[in-house]
């Protein structure tokens, strides 16, 4: 009896319609964030002048693989708005699928691996390329592992995987956040101390809230079936 309640349910869900787009109220605000993030933050690097780099150079490549770091995280950071809408996701399967691939291949894999070459060399020292190397091999880990979860069609692990890459994908806006906290917050503070600390919290708060919403969902989903198995 709880096999064909279940089946019910899950044939349910399927023949449900897909949320309206307007009924994910955080869709919006989240693409005008990137947009005028990546607004702010592009054009010093689209005149390919090192004289305007907001970051020092620490080896003599360090320009070129910073320029292509920035284009490749803002096509993963413009592709992922598209990547977690649910409403679009349902609507245009096939066109998911596709932007998927430019989120992995144009966005995240060339991103992290120039990310975990100038990270590794930190003009802002020790702790601040500790934590830059560590965000770029999780990013790259999250997204392979996601990506391979797909292929697989396991796509309950293909989510859960690319949730957490999209929240280190995002984790550059927390890091700007906090730099400007800290800015505030310490009595003249330079950047060799802020950028470790808006580093380090930057994609650890976004790790952190990517798995707690996680366990809540699912969480949430248990609770669900437990109630549809005692009212069968």
């Amino acid at each position: 009896m709880a096999t064909s309640t279940g089946q019910a349910v899950a044939a349910e869900t399927a023949r449900r319609p897909a949320t309206p787009w307007w009924r994910r109220p955080w869709v919006v605000p989240l693409m005008l964030i990137a947009l005028l993030f990546l607004a702010f933050s592009l054009p010093p690097y689209t005149t390919l002048n090192p004289q305007l780099s907001r970051v020092p150079s620490s080896f003599p490549l360090h320009y070129p693989f910073l320029v292509a770091h920035i284009g490749f995280a803002s096509v993963a950071m413009l592709t992922a708005c598209l990547q977690i809408w649910p409403w679009f996701r349902q609507r245009y399967p096939i066109v998911h699928r596709r932007i998927g691939r430019v989120y992995v291949f144009a966005g995240v894999l060339p991103a992290g691996v120039c990310g975990l070459i100038i990270g590794a060399a930190s003009p802002y020292g020790p702790p601040a390329a500790a934590s830059d190397v560590m965000l770029a091999v999780l990013w790259l880990t999250f997204t392979a592992v996601g990506f391979r979860m797909a292929r697989k069609r396991r796509f309950a692990d293909h989510r859960r995987w690319m949730i957490r890459s999209f929240a280190l994908t995002f984790s550059i806006i927390t890091n700007r956040i906090w730099g400007i906290i800290f800015a505030i917050a310490l009595p003249s503070p330079s950047p060799a101390e802020i950028a470790p600390l808006g580093a380090w919290l930057g994609w650890t708060t976004m790790l952190l809230l990517a798995e707690w919403w996680l366990v809540e969902r699912g969480v949430g989903k248990r609770r669900a079936r437990r109630a549809a198995a005692a009212a069968s």
